[in-house]
């Protein structure tokens, strides 16, 4: 299985799960040039990561990609314990993480996709880090109690990591939410997310 990813981007939680699987696998780093070159385009046309290629069989999409990842290694327990209601809910989280979390961060990312007037921009943010915020709340919330998103480890915890990543690079506010501080410092000390992170240059 190879991975495309870019740096910092939503790709480093694929290649977190693909590490915490134990399995062997190869990882291209691409950048905003490579991403748009015909070579990458021929595998994902829309020039986004991530990508994944597994022999003749090629996946885009984030969650979709986490759910193959987790359903070619099962015994990493990715979903959980193999139930239904355990699988069920790590979906629920990666779903609130990709659906909820990741998209509130778009206004912050490029507000001219979303107002033309650039005297607007700060206005745009401003309200894109209120909802980021609140975002947060509910998954520090979810964390209390609890070391892992699901409740147990599972492949939302990668992608949550790295918006909190990108919430540190953005200067979204994130005080009090001790839960969640608490998980990213774990998240920062897993073996396997610190190797995807030197294999990425972010550590």
């Amino acid at each position: 299985m190879k991975l495309y990813s870019k740096p910092g981007a939503c790709s480093t939680a694929d290649h977190i799960a693909l590490q915490w699987t134990g399995q062997p696998f190869s990882v291209e780093i691409l950048d905003k040039d490579t991403m748009k070159a015909p070579a990458y385009l021929a595998i994902n046309p829309t020039g986004a990561v991530p990508a994944i290629v597994d022999g003749d069989f090629v996946l885009t999409q984030n969650a979709a990609i986490m759910g193959y990842i987790a359903d070619t290694y099962p015994e990493a327990g990715l979903t959980g314990d193999g139930s239904a209601r355990q699988r069920a809910e790590a979906a629920r989280w990666l779903a609130f993480v990709n659906s909820d979390v990741h998209p509130a961060f778009k206004p912050l990312f490029g507000p001219g996709n979303f107002i033309a007037d650039d005297s607007q921009f700060d206005a745009v943010k401003a309200t894109a880090r209120k909802r980021v915020r609140a975002q947060f709340e509910v998954a520090d919330r979810q964390l209390a109690g609890k070391q892992w998103l699901a409740g147990f480890r599972s492949f939302a915890d990668p992608y949550l990591y790295i918006t909190l990543r990108w919430a540190q690079g953005v200067g979204i506010d994130l005080s009090g939410l001790d839960h969640l501080a608490a998980f990213k410092a774990r998240m920062d000390a897993d073996p396997g997310v610190q190797t995807a992170l030197k294999a990425e240059g972010l550590a």
